[in-house]
């Protein structure tokens, strides 16, 4: 009999999962309780592929061998109840792709900043003439590419939730950027769990695997001394220290590779700010594991384009900048994007609140920011904490008119930045349609 799979989710994880399993000869079900975009029903349908759409049926599903669930559906929705009362096992599409390749990996995790370090990696490999495949929370279904586009090297950006369901899945090539707290209201706000589930990207790996991180995170410094990983260590700081295998010293990111001393000026690096110098030290480092050549990584780290949503450049009207950080779903990230004004900032806050600490970002507001538009169905959180911090405050309830409230109160020279600090479900589909519904309104206001 074969074994039946139940896949959680008929998005880009759970379809690429499932035409995996079908190519293995498995029996296959997906499940979503909302509609499946055209394009994965279709995927579906072309592999021969059961599936259901806007329910879960629940006597089909508690049939399962194994499920593979999405990312983003928590342990305490009611399927996922009755699945873990019937206790049958549940794992990311990432272990389940994980089964089949024997690709070495890079896998990047973080509270901020690991979509860009994915993107600048995948982008230094590609140009370096690898055979690399980008995954996770960015590119392709890790598990479609494997069934259907093999690579040698997987790039695989990886957050808390797929970390949650990996076992036996091993990152040849860690990557941990940061922690702070973020998604507290999946762990039961307790930040040391969430802390925990980070440090799950290192699970299975030995001497021969590497484990990249930023030197000075206490957070990682604490759990490194609690827990020594088995991988070989590769910290990286922008202090002027040549113990790291990334430093920087006179105005120059300088990273040690398996082809000697690379170094290049600040200024020649495509992405700006201490945020981004981080992330292409992370990629740096990782391409120089991997035997990239210094032309190569000198080229790639100057002709990167930033990921779109992170502190992306939209339009100059009237004098002011329009800038766009939507991805920005966590306060620590608002804090980067603060830290890199160089000017007067309007700046647009609020969504779906996470258990967010705004103390981080208080300063900073005081210092650089005009006014403040929270946008959101429930702003209570951000008025506790900033009102009578700042004025003007407004409280919108749409992308057009917080948008409209910001041209109004800013000046010329001034930036506003939609940099939210909170998840967008609570007016957005996602935080990219938040990001480019702000971009259209922007772009409107040029018109």
């Amino acid at each position: 009999m074969n074994t039946r799979i139940v896949i959680l989710g008929g998005g880009e994880s759970g379809t690429g999962a499932a035409v995996l399993a079908k190519a293995k000869g498995l029996e296959v079900f997906v499940s979503d309780r909302s509609v499946i975009q055209p394009k994965y029903k279709a995927l579906l349908d072309a592999h021969h592929i059961a599936w259901e759409e806007n329910r879960h049926t629940e006597k089909r599903i508690l049939q399962a061998d194994e499920i593979i669930k999405s990312p983003g559906i928590p342990d305490k929705a009611p399927v996922m109840q009755a699945v873990l009362s019937q206790h049958i096992p549940v794992i990311s599409e990432i272990e389940f792709a994980g089964r089949y390749t024997c690709a070495r990996t890079v896998c990047i995790s973080g509270s901020n900043g690991k979509t860009t370090t994915a993107l600048l990696t995948h982008h230094i490999l590609k140009q370096a003439g690898m055979n690399a495949g980008l995954a996770g929370n960015v590119g392709r279904s890790l598990a479609l590419q494997v069934a259907e586009a093999p690579q040698d090297i997987y790039v695989i950006e990886l957050s808390s939730f797929q970390l949650d369901n990996m076992y036996d899945f091993k990152a040849d090539i860690a990557v941990l950027l940061n922690i702070t707290p973020d998604h507290l209201d999946r762990y039961h706000y307790d930040f040391r769990k969430y802390a925990e589930a980070k440090f799950r990207i290192l699970r299975n790996q030995t001497k021969r695997d590497a484990f990249i991180f930023r030197q000075g995170d206490p957070v990682i410094a604490r759990e490194i001394e609690n827990h020594p990983p088995d991988a070989a260590l590769y910290p990286f700081s922008d202090d002027d220290n040549p113990a790291l295998s990334g430093f920087v010293k006179d105005d120059e990111l300088r990273i040690r590779t398996a082809n000697g001393l690379f170094a290049m000026k600040h200024g020649e690096l495509s992405l700006k700010g201490t945020h981004n110098l981080y992330n292409a030290m992370a990629a740096a480092i990782a391409a120089g594991i991997l035997g990239v050549k210094h032309e190569d990584l000198r080229r790639s780290l100057g002709c990167f384009r930033g990921a779109e949503h992170r502190t992306e450049p939209v339009a100059c009207i009237r004098g002011v900048d329009y800038i766009n950080d939507s991805k920005a779903t966590n306060v620590n990230s608002c804090r980067y994007a603060l830290q890199s004004m160089k000017a007067k900032t309007v700046l647009i806050l609020g969504g779906t609140d996470k258990g967010n600490d705004y103390s981080e970002i208080e300063q900073l507001v005081r210092e650089k920011v005009r006014a403040l538009i929270f946008m959101g169905v429930d702003n209570t959180g951000l008025h506790a904490f900033f009102d009578g911090k700042i004025e003007p405050i407004v409280d919108v309830h749409s992308m057009e008119d917080a948008v409209a409230q910001a041209a109004a109160v800013a000046q010329e020279g001034d930036v506003v930045l939609l940099s939210p600090c909170c998840a967008s479900f609570d007016l957005f589909k996602n935080y990219e349609d938040r990001g480019r519904r702000f971009k259209d309104c922007v772009n409107r206001l040029a018109q």
